[in-house]
């Protein structure tokens, strides 16, 4: 089955909002083994909402429109949906006892505006909203499947998973499945891994494979479509186990995985803890690490020097350091990561230390920063050259110095050993 997902709402033409909508239905919908061919966004223009869902019939089985259901005169996509399918409205007493008891329990009066939201085209299904006020609906013309859903992600979400999608797996039961697996690496370029699978991608079918390539990291994203989970599953595990033949070495982790967890796993493996001092990035790299669960395991503090007065003053870093080479240094950046392995106590001590942008400082350009690993008796330190935006540039930073400390926990772990 064709699907298309209709966002509407000038606010998403606008940048103002990011549309997360969309990321969250194709997902569930190609897991559930549904084709999602389309994304079109639209804006509260019943002439161009019109032409988008007329186009929509002409390409897909099933359309499903996010936004639009609202009590105002801009909440307009109920209203051309009903045009396009020729057919009328009625109050459904219902739905509006529903949105009255809604208001009544928050302790609020119910606009009469909000009558609009109760009425509901001829011949269509409700999807009730238990987090919201706005009605879904099911509607079928002409062979097409109109599925409208509220905008709020919450009240869309909601609606989705107690209602609608047990719904369509059971209209649906003999579609088949589609699922997807996503293999991390690091440590390699995306041609580089491009080269090495180039075999296994050009003799492709099912399942398929597609690389891409996210903030210092290279994903692998094999997908297969069967006819249930179980057969899908096979399939993934035959076509992963000969992807690893070629790029085992660089491989992290799996599906939801992220560097910060990787760390944290090399951590708690060997039994050692870990302190930060971030400069240009804020802090950022401490956040990732404490978005795991049970990183106090491991994390012992973070410091953010974002001045050469906090470097002095917190990490004890030389005066005359910082006055010969510049924040922004190769010295300073080896004296930070020992300083705060040296005032927290921990077993490793990581620094950033560089210019984010968007103008250069002590005379260094944007996007040079030095990254440093404190271990017992050796500190190493990075040279790194960044060239995104201000906000990619902390980000890849902060990422990149993760990755740097896995290394060298796993370099120091191998020369003990030896």
């Amino acid at each position: 089955m064709k699907v298309e997902i209709v966002t509407t709402g000038t606010e998403l033409l606008l940048g103002e909002i990011l549309n997360t909508n969309v990321q969250y239905l194709s997902r569930k919908l190609n897991n559930m083994g549904f084709d999602v061919l389309y994304h079109t966004t639209v804006g509260d223009n019943p002439d161009r909402m019109r032409s988008v869902l007329e186009q929509a019939m002409e390409r897909a089985d099933i359309i499903i429109t996010s936004g639009g259901l609202g009590p105002t005169r801009g909440d307009i996509t109920k209203e051309t949906v009903m045009e396009v399918c020729h057919t009328e409205s009625y109050l459904d007493l219902d739905t509006w006892g529903r949105i009255d008891a809604y208001f009544q329990k928050k302790g609020i009066c119910c606009s009469e505006n909000n009558e609009k939201q109760a009425y509901v085209p001829l011949g269509a299904e409700i999807l009730q909203n238990e987090v919201g006020t706005a009605p879904g609906l099911w509607l079928e013309y002409n062979g097409k499947i109109f599925i409208l859903l509220p905008g709020p992600p919450s009240e869309l979400t909601d609606m989705c998973e107690k209602q609608l999608w047990p719904r369509l797996l059971r209209r649906f039961a003999d579609h088949g499945i589609i699922l997807s697996r996503t293999l991390h690496l690091r440590g390699v370029g995306e041609s580089k891994v491009a080269e090495i699978l180039d075999e296994i991608i050009m003799r492709q079918s099912n399942p398929t494979i597609a690389l891409y390539a996210r903030y210092g990291e290279i994903l692998v994203r094999i997908t297969t479509k069967a006819v249930d989970s179980d057969a899908a599953i096979k399939l993934l595990d035959a076509c992963e186990a000969e992807v690893r033949k070629y790029v085992d070495n660089y491989i992290y982790g799996v599906d939801d995985a992220s560097l910060a967890a990787c760390l944290g796993q090399e951590l708690l493996k060997q039994g050692k803890t870990i302190a930060f001092a971030e400069s240009c990035s804020g802090g950022l790299a401490s956040s990732l690490i404490t978005d795991v669960p049970g990183s106090s395991e491991y994390l012992l503090g973070s410091l953010v020097t974002y001045t050469n007065m906090a470097k002095n003053k917190l990490l004890q870093v030389q005066q005359d350091t910082l006055d010969r080479y510049g924040a922004v240094s190769r010295e300073t950046a080896c004296e930070m990561a020992a300083g705060v392995r040296r005032v927290l106590g921990s077993d490793i001590g990581v620094s950033i230390t560089g210019n984010a942008g968007p103008g250069a400082s002590e005379g260094k350009p944007v996007g040079l920063v030095y990254i440093a690993v404190a271990a017992e008796n050796i500190v190493y330190c990075q040279e790194h050259h960044f060239t995104a935006t201000r906000t990619e540039n902390k980000l890849r930073i902060a990422l990149t110095a993760i990755s740097m400390a896995i290394d060298k926990l796993k370099e120091e772990k191998k020369n003990q050993e030896e």
